[in-house]
């Protein structure tokens, strides 16, 4: 385990706020010129199957392999989160108050909620 902090929020929120512009600017667009189109053309059944397999990498990567490593398989699954997201019609506006109703709880806590 490091001490390094994670980084700047600040900039990965930029980030992906820029990702998600481009996975809505996908929509509708030909299979044929974008991978984000045809992932989208598919549902959110094949979305779903796509951010399993990036998680399972990204476990894997975790687990035995480098930090680059580790950050590019991070990198695809935050992709594949966000056009799932889009496929099955969730905004990061509710993602965001999902987390928000988490804020200040304990994890163990709201998982013990969810059970109730």
């Amino acid at each position: 385990m490091t001490d390094k902090p994670l980084g700047s929020a600040d900039r990965l929120a930029g980030l992906i706020a820029y990702l998600a512009d481009t996975v809505d600017s996908r929509v509708g667009g030909d299979p044929k010129d974008s991978y984000t189109a045809k992932l989208l053309s598919k549902g959110p059944l094949h979305c779903g199957k796509k951010i399993a397999e990036e998680g399972a990498e990204l476990a894997l990567a975790l687990a035995a392999q480098g930090r680059s490593e580790s950050a590019s398989e991070a990198a695809d699954l935050i992709y594949h989160m966000l056009v799932g997201l889009r496929a099955k019609g969730v905004s990061l506006d509710q993602v965001a108050a999902a987390l928000r109703k988490r804020q200040g709880i304990s994890g163990l806590d709201e998982k013990a909620a969810r059970k109730d």
